[in-house]
């Protein structure tokens, strides 16, 4: 509840009721008397005894004359005079209210937040190829549609933030969740009306002879318009998640002890963290169904004009999210008994320097458009705040870009295709990122760390991961490709001197514009069955792999006396795997590890009315400084590591071959100059923390809970401190 200033009032708080359990009152509303009644000491003692008596009493009297001394701020309970049963406006039925307590809107909240990263981070991650496939979309097109997610979560966390902060959380929480799953299903709104997806083999294209005039077809589809579709979902994605992550995670925090205010937040982000996993796991199942249902092609999935059932994940998704949204909507403002939890908050929260926080404390901050510049000064006043918004950003910048292009790096380090590279990375990911966010909250709780101690805290967490990060020094040699790093004949090529044509394969006509590299039997990599001189005839090995004998360019080996090449790439044999996988471990689970203590921070330094707002503000500093750049200046410094570039008729693509040392040089000096940053802000940020002069144990004292726990004081105790 908010806090105000009450003058020399005494501070009153609800009394201990032996009806309340779980936080949930079972007290007949006959039996309750109203709020806001003062008590003596001796009524105090005979409630004690007396659990039917609710009205409330002056049990930290004392506390408050010693602060009388010195300050004039009170902290009192305000009846906000409004139900707090679980239901939709009248229908309330008794049944619903087991749910009403913590643990319900944690399960729906984490359903929400599960949904919300299989969809967004999963299935957009997973089906972004098939899309550039199906609706002819270049690579900046598919970064666009990405990236609507955070643009609209920018645009519209200030407004949310603000004004949910003040109002009604559940309502706006399960609202949003309405906007994820109508999202969901504009996605997929293109399948059903671009009509069949319709391809024509030409398997003349890659072997020797080529088919020069399958090289370069126009394609007049304009299917590339589709891509606004994509992008009006992904944007009604963004503006449905923003309460989650906002609104949510204050709601969580309102309305569970301080001490256990971690263990659910860690819960909640655990949950998120494992959608995109389930993501990848559906998503990437999903792409072995072709996308046009019930019908047969000769197309298989290594068929680079292969497109899956990209659509499936987006229709369940989208109908999943509705039926999570109904019961969210029917949560009140706040759940029964979280009122007595106000004040163990206030005791954490950053001590400003003047008394200008005096107006921020009022019930009614907050809810009109005329406090906003107010809110906003004293976020900006709060170096503690300013410090962990930063080092988020550091963090988020990490993030987002290792999670956008460490399935590249294991693809180029050891020599993976793109799906095996996809599953490794997330069989890292799932244990490392969800235990670590777990645990964080974990550690929080077990450790009692409060204020300044949870800081430092995170600032261990990053040193740890800053440490492993120098992993990145280390590299896998590079796979030797037949005219990019290595000749024809074996021997290496000056870096920069690229020549795919050779006298071997002259008479091919090979095209630039087709890479499908193979394996020949000399250990070269080459481009394409073309540029070995491979012609169409084939044979299938034990493994199942496709071998194509009588390759002139690979030169004979004596024990089958002619060379032949096998699809796919040179498998690598680099002995630094465990090593880098370990290590790329520990900077995952570490980074993630300090997630959840960052955010309890950010919760405990400012006040109960600007914390919905703070998060917003939080929110838009980590997405604009962190989120949205990470991945672009990533992106930039590893397409220096670049050494051979796909030609599509003329036009510059992606990346095909990287140069594995310089890609592991440029993550490091990234990794080391953000990890860095981390740890200045987190350091400067413990310093600069400056609880209130009163502990904490000394307001948890005269709290009344059920709990046996030191946060709270048994009931003889209470009346001897009275």
């Amino acid at each position: 509840m908010p806090l105000h200033q009450l003058g020399d009032k005494p501070l009153t708080f609800p009394s201990p009721n032996s009806a309340m359990e779980n936080g949930l009152d079972h007290t007949p509303p006959s039996r309750r008397a109203s709020p806001g009644t003062p008590l003596s000491p001796g009524s105090l003692r005979s409630a004690a005894h007396s659990p039917l008596d609710t009205s409330k009493q002056p049990l930290c009297q004392l506390w408050a004359e010693k602060r009388g001394a010195r300050g004039t701020h009170e902290v009192r309970y305000v009846s906000a005079g409004q139900s707090v049963a679980c239901g939709w406006w009248a229908f309330a039925p008794p049944c619903l209210q087991v749910l009403n307590t913590p643990k319900g809107i944690l399960f729906f909240l984490c359903a929400a937040a599960f949904l919300q990263g299989m969809t967004v981070n999963g299935f957009i991650n997973t089906v972004i190829t098939s899309l550039e496939r199906r609706y002819d979309l270049h690579s900046y097109q598919s970064g666009l549609i990405a990236s609507s997610y955070d643009i609209a979560a920018c645009l519209c966390l200030t407004f949310v933030s603000y004004f949910g902060g003040s109002g009604h959380k559940p309502r706006w929480l399960g609202w949003g969740v309405l906007l994820m799953g109508t999202g969901s299903l504009v996605f997929a709104l293109p399948h059903f009306t671009a009509g069949r997806y319709e391809v024509e083999l030409d398997a003349g294209v890659r072997t020797c002879p080529a088919n020069p005039s399958a090289a370069c077809a126009d394609s007049t589809s304009g299917l590339s318009r589709y891509q606004l579709v994509f992008m009006l979902g992904q944007f009604l994605h963004g503006v449905g998640a923003t309460p989650l992550y906002t609104l949510g995670v204050t709601y969580l925090d309102e309305n569970v002890k301080s001490s256990c205010s971690p263990v659910y937040i860690a819960v909640f982000y655990t949950a998120a963290i494992l959608g995109p996993a389930a993501g990848y796991l559906i998503g990437g199942a999903l792409l072995n169904i072709y996308t046009e249902m019930g019908r047969r092609t000769e197309l298989t999935t290594e068929s680079p004009l292969w497109v899956g059932a990209w659509w499936v994940g987006f229709l369940g998704s989208g109908a999943a999210a509705f039926f999570t949204a109904v019961p969210i909507l029917g949560y009140p403002r706040q759940l029964p008994g979280s009122q007595r939890y106000a004040v163990m908050r206030a005791a954490e929260m950053h001590q400003l320097k003047d008394s200008s926080h005096g107006e921020a404390s009022n019930p009614d901050f907050g809810k009109t458009i005329r406090d906003l510049p107010l809110s906003i000064w004293l976020l900006l006043k709060n170096p503690t705040f300013i410090l962990l918004c930063l080092a988020g950003a550091t963090e988020a910048t990490l993030i987002t870009g290792m999670s956008t292009f460490s399935p590249k790096f294991l693809e180029s380090q050891f020599s993976l295709s793109a799906s095996e590279a996809a599953t490794l990375f997330g069989y890292l990911v799932v244990p490392a990122g969800g235990g670590g966010t777990f645990l964080g909250g974990f550690f929080v709780n077990k450790l009692r760390l409060r204020g300044s101690a949870v800081i430092k805290f995170c600032l261990f967490c990053t040193v740890v991961s800053l440490l492993g990060i120098l992993v990145f020094s280390l590299h896998c040699p590079s796979v030797p490709m037949a005219g990019v790093t290595a000749s024809y004949g074996g021997s290496l090529l000056p870096e920069g001197h690229l020549n795919l044509t050779a006298p071997c394969n002259a008479a091919c006509s090979c095209q630039p514009e087709h890479y499908s590299p193979v394996c020949g039997s000399d250990g070269l990599m080459y481009f394409s069955l073309c540029h070995a001189g491979c012609p169409a005839a084939t044979e299938t090995n034990v493994d199942g792999q496709k071998v194509y004998r009588d390759c002139s360019c690979v030169p004979q080996n004596l024990s089958s006396g002619f060379g032949h090449a096998t699809a796919g790439k040179c498998t690598s044999t680099c002995q630094r795997k465990p090593l880098l996988l370990v290590f790329i471990f520990v900077v995952i689970f570490f980074t993630f590890l300090s997630s959840i203590p960052a955010l309890t921070a950010t919760l405990r330094c400012v006040r109960d009315p600007q914390r919905s707002f703070a998060l917003g503000i939080q929110w838009i500093v980590v997405r604009i400084l962190g989120g949205i750049p990470g991945p672009i200046a990533f992106g930039w410094v590893i397409d220096k590591a670049c050494l051979l570039w796909q030609d599509q008729c003329g036009q510059q693509g992606s990346c095909l071959v990287y140069q594995n040392s310089a890609m592991s040089r440029y993550i490091l000096i990234m990794g080391l100059l953000y990890k860095v940053l981390g740890v200045l802000f987190f350091a400067i940020a413990c310093f600069l923390y400056k609880p209130l002069s009163e502990s904490s144990d000394g307001l948890e004292t005269c709290l009344p809970s059920q709990s046996s726990a030191p946060d709270s004081a048994t009931d003889s105790q209470l009346q001897s401190s009275v």
